[in-house]
């Protein structure tokens, strides 16, 4: 089937809501409780195809992502695909650029308008049989450039070093796309929840290992004493030759950060990341100048608003590892810009996973960025999460510690629809018999 008149025709927004604060599942310093959620978007056409997106989120809020998708959805509706597959820019600027919104600038509004982009570019992958990292792979590069905005962040890339970036590596792309067919994007694994016990995580990282995992993360941050406890025991249980990683989810300040971090010295980590602030650039800068001399780098980006934020860190060398998020910018269009900005910085993009359905959206970046824009997969990693898979009919697959290349056509974010009734919200089975101080703004914790 080709992209060509298919009109979009209605468009529904779902609110999902999984209470995996029972388990403490995703549990951080900030996000002492969360229960992992999902605004999904189902934009219908007279094709009989549907795209597909998601924005993940960790439980109160959902609904007011939800309000925004559908709003712009307004903007899109009796629209045609084949006008978006011209020149996917031009949607990108009629949402981003609107002339009253845009004063809400970055979070829930560029969330929203990335739920519409990204199911957009879902449907024109369905509409080509190919799954998304195989539509972006065969994208020119001269089109891939036409696809970003380039006013706020010409000054670290331009439009013409981005068109060299992925001509430098096109003559490789069909080597490339053969070997990640047989082995995608190596992964690594969150195990160590703040919420859980040492046996529980030890439980996890055995399981993991079993499957070829040889890279995994710790969260920190609440207790100085008991985090370097925790690091030696992960140490200690994934042995030497493996990858640690700890996470502090922006806990710190910058003061804080520094004698936290200072105590990590002993341990070989990979990276810290998030010590701090999301956007606090010159504080990354200082981190990463008081650490220079460290086994570890800084990684940042899962909850970086905008293409600005990563092109300030990069530009100041201020990270060493990239972490991009499917669904915090606008879609498919900004994180486009992030990776080529990267590729030129020589930072691994390894981005950020889970939630409900990301690990699906990140394996066709990883696919993308190690075929056609950094072209190799030497330093790379790609967040995985050993729960919630299910959620989908099309979950996530890994072998030998990395992600299994998918063969969907577009994201492969098709739920099941058992899983949508079991957990819509607020009537779904799980929660409409909860205690109301267990869900929504009312659910606090200590």
């Amino acid at each position: 089937m080709s992209d060509r008149s298919i009109t979009i025709t209605s468009a529904e927004v779902i609110d999902l809501r999984v209470p995996t604060s029972d388990q403490m599942l995703g549990s951080d310093p900030f996000h002492k409780a969360p229960d992992y959620s999902s605004a999904v978007l189902h934009l219908e056409t007279d094709a009989g195809l549907r795209g597909v997106s998601v924005v993940f989120t960790v439980g109160a809020g959902t609904d007011w992502i939800c309000y925004g998708i559908r709003d712009l959805c307004r903007l899109i509706v009796g629209t045609n695909l084949e006008d978006f597959a011209a020149a996917p820019i031009k949607l990108y600027r009629r949402l981003i650029d609107h002339h009253q919104l845009r004063w809400l600038h970055d979070g829930v509004f560029r969330m929203a308008a990335g739920a519409v982009l990204n199911a957009m570019w879902d449907l024109w992958a369905k509409s080509l049989d190919k799954p998304l990292w195989k539509l972006l792979v065969d994208l020119e590069p001269e089109f891939v450039a036409d696809c970003i905005d380039w006013r706020n962040i010409g000054d670290a890339l331009t439009r013409d070093e981005a068109v060299m970036l992925l001509q430098k590596t096109r003559p490789h792309v069909t080597e490339r796309e053969a070997e990640m067919a047989e082995r995608g994007p190596r992964a690594y694994c969150t195990a160590g929840w703040l919420g859980l016990s040492d046996d529980e995580i030890l439980a996890t990282i055995q399981k993991l290992q079993d499957q070829g995992f040889d890279a995994f993360k710790l969260k920190v941050g609440r207790d100085s004493d008991q985090d370097v406890r925790r690091i030696r025991f992960m140490r200690d249980a994934i042995g030497p030759a493996s990858q640690l990683m700890v996470d502090a989810n922006q806990y710190w300040g910058l003061d804080q950060a520094k004698r936290h971090i200072d105590r990590y010295r002993p341990f070989d980590l990979k990276w810290i990341e998030e010590p701090i602030a999301r956007d606090d650039v010159l504080g990354y800068v200082e981190l990463a100048e008081t650490f220079a001399d460290a086994s570890f780098d800084l990684a940042c980006g899962e909850q970086a608003a905008s293409p600005v934020i990563f092109k300030q860190l990069l530009k100041s060398g201020a990270i060493g590892y990239c972490q991009i998020d499917a669904v915090r910018v606008a879609g498919v269009n900004d994180v486009m810009a992030i990776l080529l900005m990267a590729a030129k910085f020589n930072v691994p993009v390894c981005p950020h996973g889970g939630g409900i359905a990301l690990c699906n959206m990140i394996q066709h970046y990883g696919m993308w960025d190690q075929i056609a824009v950094s072209g190799h997969s030497q330093t790379q990693l790609v967040e995985y999460i050993d729960f919630l898979q299910d959620a989908v009919e099309q979950p996530v697959r890994v072998r030998e510690g990395c992600y299994v290349t998918p063969t969907a056509p577009g994201w492969g974010l098709e739920f099941r629809s058992a899983f949508i009734e079991q957990h819509r919200f607020p009537d779904g089975e799980v929660w409409k018999n909860r205690s109301s101080g267990k869900k929504g703004v009312a659910f606090e914790a200590d």
